[in-house]
C-alpha cells in the first residue's frame, strides 16, 4: 500500500463525506482552543512581526478546514489591539496529501475571508472589524518532508494527523486476522508500529525545526492513548470491531482470508511519554504542555443534556452506531476501497455498525487525544 497515494479522507460533501462526519475533530479541536491561544500569546506578547505566517497540516475538507486558521488569526488580531500594534500580513498553508479535496477548500475561500472579517466586541456583539490582509496557499505534500522554505513559518498546527505513519510498517505479515494493534497482535508486531512511529515524528520534527523561525510555535493534537500500552483498548478497539466486521466477511467467503491477513491500518496511537521522547530526543523544540483530553466515539453525546438538541438531533444521538460508522467510514474508506475494492463498503459498513452499536450499548467509548505545544529552540 503506497499511503501518499491513498490515504485522504472521503471528499465532497455526500453522506459518507468528511465533511459531513467530523464532529469529533470539530470537539477536540474546541477542547485544545485555550493551549493554542496561550502558544500565540507567548509567542507574540512583546511584538507582532509585520508578517505572520502559518501552516495547518492535514488540512483535509470541510467545515473544520478554516476553523482553526480563522481563530489563530482573530487571536492575533486582539493581541494587536492590546499591543496597540498594526495587524499583519498573514500567510496561511494548508497542507494535506495530494489526494485531499482541495477544490472544496479553495470553493470555501470566500466565506473563510467574510468570517476573518466579523469580531465579538465587549458588548458580545457581531460587528465589522478589520484585519490584515490573508494570502491562502495551499501545500500538498507530506509533512513527514520538508514543505516550506527555511525559517519561514511562525505557527504549526496539527489536529488528528500526525497518527498517520508515512507507510505500514515491515515485518508484520504474522498479524493475521487483524488490521491494526491489538490484545493479540504479536509482540514483534507492537514493536514494528512503534519503531515506525519514531522514524516518522522524528523527521517530522527534525523537518519543522528547519522551517519553523526561531521562538515560533507548533501545537500537535493526535489521536493517541492515556495507557503505556499500544494494543489496549483505549486505542485500539475501534479498529478491532472493524476487523471484526471484515472476518465475519471471511469466514462467509465473500473475502479471501490472505486478502484480511495482507491489510493494516498505517496509523500509531502513541501515549504522552512516547511523543515527550521523541520531541526531547530530536532537541529543534521545547515542550511548553503536554496534556491528554478525551471525547466520546459518538461526537453527539459530548457535553449533551436534554435541553440543547431538537428532536431530530436527539434520534442522532440514540443512533450512536451509525453516527461513529460514518465517522470511521469517512476516514477509512478509501484505505478499505484500494485493498479490497468498493464491492464490499455497504456490507462491512453495515456489518461494522451493528458491532459498534452493540458495544456501545454496553460500555463507555472514548477517544483519546494528546496534544503538545512546542517552541523552537534558539
Amino acid at each position: 500500500m503506497e499511503v501518499e497515494q491513498v490515504l485522504h479522507m472521503n471528499g465532497g460533501i455526500g453522506e459518507a463525506s468528511y465533511a459531513n462526519n467530523s464532529l469529533v475533530q470539530q470537539k477536540v479541536i474546541s477542547l485544545t482552543r485555550p493551549i493554542r491561544e496561550e502558544a500565540i500569546t507567548s509567542l507574540y506578547y512583546k511584538k507582532i512581526p509585520r508578517t505572520v505566517s502559518i501552516a495547518d497540516l492535514g488540512c483535509s475538507s470541510g467545515p473544520n478546514t478554516f476553523f482553526v486558521v480563522t481563530e489563530i488569526i482573530k487571536a492575533i488580531e486582539n493581541l494587536c489591539r492590546e499591543l496597540n500594534q498594526n495587524s499583519p500580513e498573514y500567510n496561511v498553508f494548508m497542507n494535506d496529501l495530494p489526494g485531499n479535496d482541495f477544490n472544496n477548500i479553495f470553493r470555501s475561500l470566500d466565506s473563510f475571508k467574510q468570517n476573518l472579517m466579523i469580531s465579538n466586541n465587549n458588548n458580545n456583539k457581531f460587528e465589522k472589524n478589520s484585519c490584515g490582509p490573508c494570502f491562502l496557499f495551499g501545500a500538498p505534500g507530506s509533512f513527514y518532508g520538508r514543505l516550506f522554505a527555511n525559517t519561514s513559518i511562525h505557527f504549526v498546527h496539527a489536529s488528528y494527523s500526525l497518527q498517520w505513519l508515512s507507510k505500514v510498517p515491515e515485518g508484520i505479515e504474522n498479524n493475521k486476522g487483524n488490521i491494526y494493534m491489538s490484545s493479540t497482535s504479536p509482540l514483534n508486531v507492537l514493536n514494528a508500529y512503534y519503531e515506525q512511529f519514531r522514524r516518522d515524528f522524528s523527521f517530522f520534527l527534525k523537518c519543522r525545526g528547519e522551517e519553523v523561525v526561531e521562538g515560533g510555535v507548533m501545537v500537535l493534537t493526535f489521536l493517541g492513548r492515556r495507557s503505556d500500552d499500544p494494543s489496549s483498548k483505549e486505542c485500539c478497539y475501534i479498529w478491532e470491531l472493524m476487523a471484526a466486521a471484515l472476518n465475519q466477511m471471511v469466514l462467509e467467503g465473500i473475502i479471501k482470508e490472505e486478502q484480511m491477513d495482507a491489510f493494516n491500518i498505517p496509523q500509531y496511537t502513541p501515549s504522552p511519554s512516547e511523543v515527550k521522547l521523541e520531541v526531547q530526543s530530536e532537541g529543534s523544540f521545547t515542550i511548553n504542555r503536554l496534556e491528554v483530553s478525551e471525547v466520546n466515539w459518538n461526537a453527539y453525546e459530548n457535553n449533551w443534556s436534554a435541553m440543547d438538541f431538537e428532536s431530530e438531533e436527539c434520534e442522532s444521538l440514540s443512533d450512536g452506531g451509525y453516527n461513529v460508522s460514518q465517522c470511521m467510514r469517512a476516514v477509512a474508506e478509501p484505505l478499505l476501497v484500494s485493498h479490497f475494492g468498493e464491492d464490499i463498503i455497504e456490507n462491512v459498513f453495515s456489518r461494522y455498525q451493528n458491532l459498534l452499536t452493540d458495544r456501545m450499548s454496553k460500555e463507555k467509548t472514548k477517544f483519546f487525544n494528546v496534544t503538545v505545544s512546542l517552541t523552537r529552540n534558539a
